[in-house]
């Protein structure tokens, strides 16, 4: 949210003064802004997809794609450990199952434990691009093709980050991006769904708005084959949204830059291992992401910076997920209806993923641009910290992992 300001402000005013808030209109209408309308084109051609699609929330683009996709009963879906709770929550929605596999040094999906947990009853892959940077693409993809199986890509906190030069959310059947406040660019709220394919764009239209088709501009009557709920974004958020993502490059540029001033400063320290990263002109840049050496040297940096192991970063660790973790049945009270994840024969417990357990025990989140408390980056800069502050920082931080390691 460091960079909202006039442009936003005169969008919005726009809106206001037509008086005019819902999606649809009639564009002969000047009261009639089409925000969500050209939010959507403007979204899809600058990430290079063929449809892109406006909803309330990066969950609900989540659920959107899931449905389009046909994810149902009985599905098992392969979901990483380590992820906001909505990437695993919207596959119980679908009453799917998810499927916990291992992160690697990268803090994305393990090609190699992705393949041990493909089942009979497997039918997709949700690679969630975390902390700014693509994940194993080239190798889910592959995974994917082999064994028949969908990639939905979880693009929430990772907008702008690329791949070989493509963008994330390009790779699978689907992509879903969130424009919540502590993502790459922001509305508040909001989320978009992407895709290249027709037919699941259709799809996908009709389920966040009650069934209707594409292009509809005031009320439909007529037989319709899909049901759908009520995900549409409206003309503000929308506007916001417009004026961030003519932001985007600039802002992915900047917080590039002072990522790479930060990390030269601590990286005269040998002792830390940095995240893996695929691509690193596709890095976004909104996280520093180092391993100490150990847990207990990563606990003492993190007291010192007053901050967490990445361990300890509430929800987006299943460690953390005591909703999740603990077994539930029709009759409890937070048990929303009959679903093969409540009664399978799966058991979703605490340690039940030794890999990840053991990277995000040493692992440290430093904010570039994301300072979030629930992802374990209270401590950092900003996308607008001068070169001075950045300077200041570095040398703190540094002179702190090397306290931590005596």
């Amino acid at each position: 949210m460091d960079l909202i300001g006039e442009e936003e402000k005169k969008a919005l005013m726009e809106v206001i003064e037509a008086g005019y808030l819902f999606r649809y209109g009639d564009l002969s209408n000047p009261r009639f802004k089409a925000k969500v309308w050209n939010l959507e084109r403007e979204f899809a051609n600058k990430i290079g997809s063929k449809y892109g699609l406006a909803v309330t929330s990066g969950t609900t683009a989540l659920l959107t794609a899931l449905w389009s996709l046909g994810i149902g009963p009985g599905n098992e879906v392969i979901v990483p450990g380590y992820t906001f709770i909505a990437s695993i929550t919207s596959i119980i929605f679908s009453r799917a199952i998810p499927i916990l596999a291992e992160v690697d040094k990268t803090l994305t999906l393990d090609p190699q434990d992705v393949i041990k947990k493909i089942t009979p009853k497997t039918k997709a892959i949700m690679l969630v691009h975390m902390l700014g940077n693509p994940g194993h693409l080239n190798e889910m993809v592959k995974i994917a093709e082999n064994n028949n199986l969908l990639l939905l890509e979880d693009c929430a906190q990772s907008m702008g980050a690329k791949y070989e030069n493509k963008s994330v959310g390009t790779f699978g059947q689907m992509g879903a991006f969130s424009l919540n406040v502590y993502k790459t660019i922001s509305a508040g709220d909001g989320g978009m769904v992407v895709t290249d394919d027709e037919d699941l764009y259709k799809r996908a239209f009709a389920i966040h708005d009650q069934g209707h088709l594409p292009l509809r501009q005031g009320v439909e009557q007529g037989k319709r084959s899909v049901l759908g709920l009520n995900f549409r974004m409206n003309e503000l958020t929308a506007a916001v949204a417009q004026a961030q993502l003519k932001k985007l490059d600039y802002i992915r540029n900047k917080l590039k830059e002072n990522k790479h001033i930060l990390k030269s400063i601590i990286s005269t320290n040998k002792e830390i291992e940095f995240r893996h990263i695929l691509d690193k002109y596709g890095d976004v840049g909104t996280l520093l992401t180092f391993f100490m050496p150990t847990a207990e040297s990563a606990e003492k940096l993190a007291n010192k910076l007053e901050t967490t192991t990445i361990s300890k970063s509430g929800w987006h660790v299943y460690n953390n997920m005591e909703h999740f973790l603990q077994k539930m049945t029709v009759t409890d009270e937070g048990c929303p209806f009959t679903c093969p994840y409540y009664n399978s024969e799966i058991e979703y417990k605490k340690g039940m993923l030794p890999q990840t357990d053991e990277l995000l025990n040493r692992a440290i989140n430093i904010s570039v641009g994301v300072s979030d408390a629930g992802l374990g980056s209270a401590y950092g800069i900003h996308v607008t910290s001068t070169r001075e502050e950045i300077q200041e920082k570095g040398e703190f931080l540094l002179n702190a992992i090397e306290q931590s390691l005596d």
